[in-house]
């Protein structure tokens, strides 16, 4: 409680640390530091989940709305997540790896700066640039027929 500040995320929180527990705690090697072991555990954890909530806020669409880009729903009917990582290899290799470790891996700026040995405008950049590539890309994919079909030949 005293990290999250209101019960049902302390709940959580110590859900995922027992479950870490369950599933790592044999790799403990002193039994008489499980206490600090759940306890680094709990913190990891609450630490990831507030990184994660700064990155990706809850917001109500209406909030938002300005912000969202806008699609065409025949576009997005015909997209899967292997055809956008197809059409990432497509953008040029400079921007692949930031949007890569931003979007698909979710590292932050910061990091990817420093996984990539760039400046961080850098970084924002090639994001940037990356996205617009693979936005044109995407435009211009053709839907394949059984995908607008519903799959049905």
């Amino acid at each position: 409680m005293s990290l999250t500040r209101t019960e049902n995320d302390a709940c959580d929180l110590v859900q995922q640390t027992f479950l870490t527990w369950a599933t790592k705690g044999h790799q403990l090697q002193d039994p008489a530091k499980v206490k600090s072991w759940l306890y680094t555990t709990l913190h990891r954890a609450f630490l990831e989940s507030r990184r994660r909530f700064t990155r990706f806020p809850h917001l109500e669409i209406s909030e938002a709305e300005a912000e969202l880009p806008s699609v065409e729903p025949d576009l997005v009917s015909h997209l899967d997540a292997q055809d956008v990582v197809q059409l990432l290899g497509q953008v040029d290799e400079q921007f692949q790896a930031a949007v890569a470790l931003f979007y698909l891996e979710d590292y932050s700026y910061n990091e990817i700066a420093g996984i990539l040995e760039i400046p961080l405008g850098t970084v924002k950049s090639r994001i940037a640039r990356g996205l617009a590539q693979l936005k044109v890309l995407v435009l211009r994919k053709p839907a394949s027929p059984s995908k607008e079909k519903g799959g049905a030949a």
